[in-house]
């Protein structure tokens, strides 16, 4: 009883722990009720209510390190986990769209646009260029490259840039409609287009990840981790011969390292360390880079469009972000709203995946630059 009432009093007596754990508490609600990545969300609003809980036991206990930050050490200090992840990911992409038309490739790097433009506003609003450049990442919608060039990095946001990165991952079905409708029209979101499916033969599919590889490597080595793990996973699916390990990697693995993913990020979610104004600015400027990320795709397509006689919906271009495959299916969405017989889905899917590729070369890039 003496132990409740210490507890009680110490709730009391720091607000802030009220605060996050009801930021906490909203978390499970949009996991659970609005269905937006349940498998993170849920967990990490979890996370965030047991860290927040006065002399809790998963962060220190007698002294030592608890379960959530040994987790934290050895799944995210060592980059461990979005490694793993990646191996879930791309086992869970077919590249068949996007190598069927190649073209598309270039909606996945017209949409990085939001990851550089925060960089610039982060370095004017004074953030030094290593928190800057681990910031203007969350733009990619992109969790494990985010926490993974963070880390790189050194940021001290490292929680802030997590929990951004992942709610508007989650958020996408909001957040997207909402930019793209600011700079679409009625008539450029009705434009339909011809899918012409081509054959892509197996061989073709397993040499592409690792081509992607290779040319990544030469790139941007620093980006070799998250290209090759992602491409490991994608050649799991591809070759034929490890379907078991596919599905695997599909659903074991990657339910597996979500849930202990978001158990780690909560670490991050102490309110001491969360309720700063750096805090809320680095949330600001992951939505803006985000935001621009879907504006930089749609203006990039409007832009073909002043050249091309066969036009192109300019919300194929939005859908260049990493955030796969949510962000095609919210473009489908859009289009049916406006036209119910519009299928752009596979022209979405296509630019989806080359987000995905593109916003780790752009991740790989930032480090080559700055380490």
């Amino acid at each position: 009883m003496e132990t409740l009432i210490e507890g009680v009093i110490g709730l009391g007596a720091e607000p802030g722990r009220i605060v996050m754990m009801l930021i906490g508490a909203i978390l499970m609600y949009l996991g659970i009720k609005k269905e937006y990545e349940p498998t993170l969300l849920v967990p990490m609003g979890l996370g965030t209510i047991l860290v927040n809980i006065p002399n809790t036991g998963v962060l220190m206990t007698g002294g030592e390190a608890g379960p959530f930050q040994v987790l934290f050490e050895a799944g995210i200090e060592t980059e461990l986990f979005p490694l793993l992840l990646f191996i879930g990911i791309g086992a869970m992409i077919d590249f068949g769209p996007l190598l069927s038309n190649p073209f598309l490739l270039l909606f996945g790097a017209a949409a990085q646009f939001g990851i550089f433009f925060v960089i610039i506003v982060a370095v004017l609003a004074g953030f030094d260029i290593a928190d800057a450049a681990s910031i203007g990442i969350i733009a990619a919608a992109d969790g494990p490259t985010s926490i993974f060039v963070a880390n790189s990095l050194g940021s001290k946001y490292m929680g802030a840039i997590m929990v951004a990165a992942y709610s508007y991952m989650a958020l996408v079905p909001i957040i997207q409609p909402i930019a793209i409708k600011a700079v679409t029209t009625k008539k450029e979101r009705r434009i339909r287009m011809k899918y012409k499916p081509g054959e892509v033969s197996q061989p073709a599919k397993i040499l592409f990840p690792i081509i992607i590889c290779v040319v990544a490597g030469l790139i941007a080595p620093v980006s070799l981790p998250l290209v090759g793990f992602l491409m490991f996973g994608n050649l799991l699916r591809e070759c034929g011969v490890l379907d078991r390990l596919s599905v695997s990697a599909q659903n074991e693995l990657v339910n597996l390292v979500s849930i202990l993913l978001g158990l780690c990020v909560s670490v991050k979610m102490v309110y001491t360390d969360f309720l700063q104004f750096d805090t809320l600015l680095v949330m600001g400027l992951g939505l803006l880079g985000f935001v621009m990320d879907s504006v930089g795709g749609v203006m990039f397509a409007k832009l073909l469009n002043l050249f091309r006689k066969e036009k192109i919906n300019p919300m194929i271009g939005a859908s260049g972000i990493s955030a796969f495959p949510m962000s095609s299916r919210v473009i489908q969405k859009l289009a049916t709203e406006e036209d119910p017989q519009n299928f752009i889905l596979m022209q979405a899917a296509g630019a989806n995946v080359a987000g995905q590729i593109a916003s780790v070369v752009a991740g790989g890039l930032v480090l080559g630059l700055l380490l």
